[in-house]
């Protein structure tokens, strides 16, 4: 009997544990300018996000990246990619994310938020799918909404991203 209770005690220290508060422990971004078809990877990921498995709604998605940390594989591109004229990484040197509403939808979950680049905030939505531990979300925006004028028509500053989060 003693052993069926520890057992008991056991699995359901681990249940909770399971359901507990996971982190982040890490994250990939990429991203494709689509009509320059270039694409590339922004790091520096910090985050404060709760994602709570059990009440998914009651999340909380919040992270930075370095804009120092664009690299699209041309380093004269990266480098004038975080000039003044663009990025501006030595006057904004972070791009910020904060949620204000996570609900589940049919494939996965509907994370709608504010993202900020050079001190631009415009509402950003992200559409994420789970595998196990691997949260994959995808999210369009426009540079030029941030005056980042790559090219001269909106449409022609799309920018698709993926957000790959490992869960810990």
């Amino acid at each position: 009997m003693k052993f069926f209770t520890k057992f008991l005690l056991f699995f359901l220290v681990s249940i909770q544990l399971l359901n507990a508060q996971q982190n982040i422990s890490s994250a990939r971004i990429e991203f494709v300018f689509v009509s320059k078809d270039v694409d590339g990877t922004v790091e520096g990921f910090q985050s404060s996000s709760e994602i709570i498995p059990e009440d998914l709604t009651s999340s909380k998605f919040e992270g930075s990246v370095a804009v120092g940390t664009i690299k699209t594989g041309n380093f004269l591109r990266d480098w004038n990619l975080k000039s003044g004229r663009y990025f501006d990484e030595e006057t904004y040197p972070v791009i910020t994310f904060k949620s204000s509403e996570v609900s589940v939808i049919e494939d996965g979950l509907k994370v709608i938020g504010t993202i900020t680049i050079k001190g631009i905030s415009k509402k950003l939505t992200w559409f994420f799918e789970r595998d196990g531990n691997t949260l994959r979300g995808a999210a369009t925006l426009f540079s030029s909404d941030f005056n980042i004028n790559i090219k001269k028509g909106r449409e022609d500053n799309k920018v698709e991203i993926n957000l790959i989060l490992e869960l810990g």
